[in-house]
């Protein structure tokens, strides 16, 4: 388990697949005869319902393991990223490029991961923006992970950032506590699954900085059977969010959502949204 893993089981039930925040999403994933891998997505937006979409393409080279995955947006920025094979036991090298023409604007990102259990490692290197560099690492034995996250700027000499958490998993249930924000704004986190089809997580966030008011969400997840799953989530600003996924062919994906300010049930702050997600 890596840094980003810590608190993964109960953020995954209470921030994926609610699909009200564009009122319409498609996807569609195909794979060409020569190994290259399509991806096409596009929302619309709940402001100005503008359309922004992204065409990728990826491309695995099975002699050398080298992964190059090129992406082109609606918003005319281009992106390149070459995945190296472990040259060094245990260490993988990324390389990501961008380029907004329009902007003139470029970025160069370096990532090195290391896995060597039981400690995960990885290394972020920004080489046009300070430079910056943000190093992450985690330690975990028998259940238990600990880690922490620093950001670094070069030229300033400075630490723009660090975080830290624990946390711990066995089975059907897992819990975390974190400090993000140099360690100042506080979370916690429950996840268990106490049957095959239902799934439950809450989480408490509170910023000493900014306010004395706790965050809370609470979900749950309850698996109808193998292609159908429905989502709840409630949190004490009074919005409710509901999501509803059918795969209703091999390959094909309906989502459907809400989210509904109870606070506020007579203004138009309610939100709907579709998608739909094509792999062949």
């Amino acid at each position: 388990m890596s840094y980003g893993d810590i608190a993964k089981k109960p953020n995954d039930l209470l921030n994926r697949d609610f699909f009200h925040l564009a009122p319409a999403a498609l996807s569609v994933k195909t794979k060409a005869d020569n190994g290259v891998t399509f991806t096409v997505s596009g929302k619309s937006s709940p402001k100005d319902g503008s359309i922004s979409g992204n065409l990728e393409a990826k491309y695995v080279d099975s002699k050398t393991g080298v992964t190059l995955t090129q992406g082109w947006t609606t918003a005319n920025s281009i992106s390149t990223k070459f995945e190296l094979p472990a040259f060094v036991p245990s260490l993988k090298t990324d390389f990501a490029t961008t380029f907004l023409p329009s902007a003139g604007t470029k970025g160069a990102v370096v990532t090195l991961n290391y896995r060597q259990f039981p400690v995960v490692s990885k290394v972020v290197v920004d080489l046009l923006k300070g430079p910056t560099f943000a190093a992450d690492f985690a330690f975990a034995k028998a259940g238990a992970i600990a880690g922490g996250e620093v950001n670094y700027d070069v030229p300033a000499g400075s630490v723009k950032n660090y975080t830290a958490a624990v946390g711990y998993g066995a089975g059907t249930y897992a819990l975390f506590v974190s400090a993000a924000s140099k360690l100042s704004v506080f979370s916690a986190g429950y996840y268990t699954k106490p049957s095959p089809q239902v799934e439950v997580a809450a989480k408490a966030t509170w910023d000493s900085k900014s306010t004395a008011v706790v965050g809370f969400e609470l979900g749950t997840k309850y698996t109808i059977d193998a292609d159908t799953s429905a989502k709840i989530k409630i949190a004490n600003s009074g919005l409710v969010s509901l999501s509803y996924l059918q795969t209703i062919h091999p390959g094909v994906k309906l989502g459907l959502g809400a989210a509904v300010d109870t606070q506020r049930l007579n203004e138009p702050a309610h939100k709907l949204g579709l998608s739909f997600s094509f792999e062949a």
